[in-house]
């Protein structure tokens, strides 16, 4: 059964754009704690061989016991079995923790988009962050 989103609105977390098949999910006693979206950043033949990480969440509750690391761990493995030979993502700068953790997990930064969000009246970057992956 696909559940509601949490939002109310009645709409589906899956959708067309974003099936079932582009989630990796992390289970904690039995429970569905996170998940990875995975998604190629273009529909270039050029591009193929890179994956992106466009999304990534952890139930408040199951945060601070690696489940992130985890869920980016299994993304990794998933892409290369698949031949991809690079995981992107995209992170806001106010987001410390997260670059953080793509830092120590091996991400490094490639790009800034400036000022491409304005959140609380406040510009904000997007930055860019790869891994290359192993076959």
């Amino acid at each position: 059964m696909i559940k509601q989103h949490a939002s109310g609105t009645g709409r589906t977390f899956f959708t067309a754009d974003n099936p079932p098949d582009a989630h990796l999910v992390a289970e904690l006693r039995g429970v569905v704690v996170g998940y990875v979206r995975l998604k190629a950043p273009t529909h270039l033949p050029e591009n193929a061989h890179v994956i992106q990480v466009q999304g990534i969440a952890v139930d408040a509750a199951a945060r601070r016991q690696g489940i992130a690391a985890m869920l980016l761990a299994a993304a990794e493995r998933y892409s290369a079995e698949r031949g991809k030979r690079k995981l992107t993502l995209r992170v806001l700068s106010t987001n410390a923790a997260a670059i953080a953790l793509y830092e120590r997990l091996g991400f490094t930064r490639e790009g800034v988009l400036r000022n491409e969000f304005i959140i609380n009246s406040g510009y904000v970057d997007d930055i860019l962050m790869a891994k290359p992956l192993q076959p």
